[in-house]
């Protein structure tokens, strides 16, 4: 069994009222979720509570989940709703920028230069990476933005991606393609890397 049907089986014991299927569903998706959601929301307290909001959500609309997309994916976007729905009720919006997390360094090709962190130089270059990569990603156009998020933080392949953003795999893969152009763009005066250079 891959994934999917995995998660296609603990959902349908869930529906016929086994709660520790749920839970083991909220188990294996839970940091994911809060890494999606840290994205959006800053407060590791907060973004505790809109996962915790999120799963509650879920729960309350398995009832309704068909399994035409993957478990995360619908997840995900019972997430993205309940943060931003969040952010709303609070009178904020997804801030512009934050600080490098770690999980990010391992989406560049240039991850090894981040990793020998011990002098201040190498700590300054890592936060000024992280600062220029999220100002960079929140400078795109929304389905680009998305896009590049979906696959670089989230994992999901390109079958996936264009099932979440309803279009076909082409225009994902050139949606990822300029989203990746326009960060390594931003970035190649901090790295000093050759023009042709991908993250």
């Amino acid at each position: 069994m891959n994934e999917r049907e995995i998660d296609q089986e603990l959902v349908k014991r869930a529906q016929a009222g086994d709660k520790q299927s749920f839970d083991r569903l909220v188990e294996k998706y839970q940091r994911k979720l809060g890494r999606l959601l840290s994205r959006f929301v800053r407060d590791h307290a907060e973004v505790e509570d809109v996962a915790q909001e999120a799963f509650i959500k879920a729960y309350r609309a398995l009832p309704s989940f068909r399994g035409e997309s993957a478990f995360y994916t619908w997840l995900y976007r019972i997430g993205i709703n309940t943060a931003k729905n969040y952010l709303v009720a609070k009178g904020r919006r997804a801030p512009t920028s934050t600080d490098f997390d770690a999980d990010q360094a391992e989406s560049f090709d240039d991850a090894d230069q981040l990793r020998d962190n011990n002098t201040p130089e190498r700590l300054l270059q890592s936060k000024q990476l992280g600062q220029t990569v999220n100002a960079a990603m929140e400078a795109l156009p929304e389905e680009l933005r998305n896009a590049i998020v979906l696959r670089e933080i989230e994992g999901l392949s390109y079958e996936e991606i264009a099932e979440e953003m309803n279009c076909p795999i082409g225009t994902v893969r050139s949606r990822i393609f300029r989203a990746r152009e326009a960060v390594a763009e931003k970035l190649k005066p901090l790295l000093d890397t050759a023009t042709d250079h991908r993250w």
